[in-house]
């Protein structure tokens, strides 16, 4: 949840769509309970445990095909004010009256119920037989995100749907992940929140605290989202948490801060104003100016253009007189109006028991719970997944068949594959054990996200299922640009290598990173330029001199092109038909059958289905 009060809707207008490579080689924090969470909430009842595929599938979405080096984070132990407000949700949702509601200091703890805690110790077992590192906070788990995105550098970025991540001093949290997307991240930096509203972190932490958050739900009754961002923009970060203390003990007169805050905004229009101007009080009810109306049919207004009757002019609508009684009467009622709004809002916060609550103000500045030991900093490290391990893991949890699994690891164990031979080119690693690096076959675009299409060609021995697809025309054309939305996005699979036999060898196909293709085999990569660049010069030369290629039969032909061909084709049929003819017509009279037992054994048939036959 986070922060209360349709936060996020009023960060959305600061998001940021990020491409492909956004996370390219950099660190991420994951909250894994926002990922549980968000698979059981789309796919409850709908796949056999949701929360181990998708966390499966995500993950190697994540570290192949977006390149990013994953975190994992689980929470700790709750504070008892999150405790409190877990059991305060629950009665609220059951319908159950609050006033049984325990006390912070009743020494309330709640834990995650069972399901949910299994839960998270599956993933935690799966990710880490993936070699991925995962770290327990001994708080909330946004607050180990943001404490690693904000100090020391661990990671770049948090991927969290808890809008408290940037009252922990988070910097740039994604809330959306859509790995089938032209732009899959959705990011909120800290830095556009600054520039566009004006808030820094002391003014979230004010916010959440009048509009409610994860430790207190309620907030100030009678304050939204709306009222609290006009509130806390009125004082610098550094004096609004104390300027909340100010008014919850009811400290300084609240008719200061009205005159105080209004003041600037008289100074501000009144400023230029003849001021020393006499203060007419009527006003001419036909032109609006100064004067009465009788006292104009007299003599004309020295405010308007005077017509051929001497008159004053007709006022248009909605028009305000400038003069400096009507200024400064408008600039009265406004202040009057704001003082008002300020002592509404200030009386509603003192009369708030305990407002505000000290507790969650220090547990958001001081990140309590978002600690990292120097010994946990050090286990950053991303290890190779242990095939035979998750094949038994998933076998048990999923009943997935080996030969499955280990198709869905492989973009994955390429990736690694790629990075190592990067760093040392001299390995010679094989992908799998038993592939080894053959050739780039093209260019694919996949969501508008250009790739290599690589071909691995085998040099042992691998048993492959005889479920599995064999994949004869692997240089097709490039893949369309497609839309999916986000339950799509959840379901998604990793791309599926694809298995090529040619005259007994066989051969894996993947879609790797281009950078990191180039950076593992340089002198593949500039050979496959060089015939790339040679093939398009070649076509450009062909396209200039006229010269078409010809048309393959399986390419589908316009409407003249086809009526043409089929009516040469009928043509060419009609010619041969007639010898043939004379041949069956000597042979019925050899045999002694007469003409209309022969017209009797024909079968009649329609025009369409003569048509039909004639044309294929």
């Amino acid at each position: 949840m986070g922060v209360g009060g349709n936060f996020w809707d009023l960060l959305k207008p600061y998001a940021r769509n990020e491409g492909f490579d956004f996370l390219r080689n950099k660190k991420v924090a994951v909250d894994l309970s926002y990922w549980i969470v968000q698979h059981e909430t789309a796919l409850k009842n709908k796949a056999r445990n949701p929360h181990i595929k998708l966390t499966f599938f995500r993950t190697i979405n994540l570290f192949s095909k977006l390149g990013a080096f994953p975190v994992f984070i689980i929470d700790g132990v709750s504070s008892p004010l999150k405790n409190r407000a877990r059991i305060e949700r629950f009665f609220r949702f059951s319908g159950i009256d609050l006033s049984g509601l325990p006390g912070v200091n009743d020494g309330v703890s709640v834990e995650r119920n069972g399901a949910f805690t299994k839960c998270v110790q599956e993933c935690v077992e799966l990710l880490e037989t993936l070699g991925m590192p995962v770290l327990k906070a001994k708080g909330e788990a946004e607050a180990l995100c943001a404490k690693l995105n904000s100090e020391g550098g661990h990671v770049d970025a948090c991927i969290t749907a808890d809008s408290d991540a940037f009252l922990f001093g988070a910097k740039c949290v994604i809330k959306s992940l859509r790995p089938t997307s032209k732009e899959p991240f959705e990011c909120y930096h800290m830095s556009d929140i600054e520039a566009g509203l004006g808030l820094k972190r002391r003014h979230l932490i004010a916010i959440s605290l009048l509009v409610g958050n994860d430790h207190d739900l309620g907030g100030v009754s009678g304050i939204g989202i709306d009222t609290a961002l006009r509130f806390v923009q009125m004082f610098p970060e550094e004096e609004i948490l104390n300027r909340l203390h100010d008014v919850g003990n009811g400290d300084v007169p609240l008719s200061q801060i009205g005159s105080s805050s209004s003041e600037s905004f008289v100074d501000r229009d009144v400023r230029g104003s003849d001021t020393s101007s006499p203060k007419n009080k009527s006003h001419c009810s036909h032109c609006g100016h100064p004067g009465s109306k009788r006292a104009h049919v007299k003599h004309s207004c020295e405010y308007c253009t005077v017509n051929f009757n001497n008159n004053c002019t007709q006022k248009p609508a909605g028009y305000k007189c400038e003069c400096s009684s009507c200024v400064m009467a408008r600039h009265v009622k406004e202040q009057k109006k704001q003082t008002n709004w300020l002592l509404s809002v200030c009386s509603k916060m003192s009369s708030q028991q305990k407002f505000p609550n000290d507790q969650i103000i220090d547990m958001y500045l001081n990140q309590i719970g978002g600690s990292i030991s120097e010994h946990e900093s050090m286990s950053l490290l991303w290890k190779s997944p242990n095939t035979e391990l998750l094949i038994d893991f998933l076998g048990y949890h999923q009943r997935w068949d080996p030969s499955y699994i280990r198709q869905r690891l492989l973009p994955m164990l390429s990736t690694i594959l790629l990075r190592e031979m990067a760093s040392d080119p001299a390995k010679g690693l094989l992908l799998h054990e038993q592939y080894e690096f053959d050739s780039i076959q093209r260019v694919k675009i996949r969501f508008g996200h250009p790739s290599y299409l690589v071909k691995w060609k085998k040099v042992g021995a691998m048993e492959i299922a005889s479920s599995t697809p064999q994949t004869e025309d692997y240089d097709t054309q490039q893949d369309d640009v497609v839309e999916v939305n986000e339950f799509g996005d959840l379901l998604d699979e990793p791309d599926i290598p694809e298995i090529h036999v040619d005259d007994g060898c066989w051969f894996l196909l993947t879609d790797e990173n281009m950078d990191l293709v180039k950076a593992a085999y340089p002198e593949e990569t500039d050979r496959f330029l060089r015939e790339k660049e040679l093939k398009e010069s070649k076509s450009k030369k062909r396209k200039a001199s006229g010269e078409t290629t010809p048309k393959s039969s399986a390419v589908q032909l316009s409407i003249n092109e086809f009526y043409r061909s089929t009516k040469g084709t009928a043509h060419l049929l009609k010619e041969k038909e007639g010898p043939a003819k004379k041949i069956s017509e000597e042979q019925t009279k050899q045999g002694g059958s007469s003409s209309k037992e022969t017209t009797t054994s024909t079968p009649k048939l329609s025009k369409s289905v003569r048509h039909r036959l004639l044309f294929n």
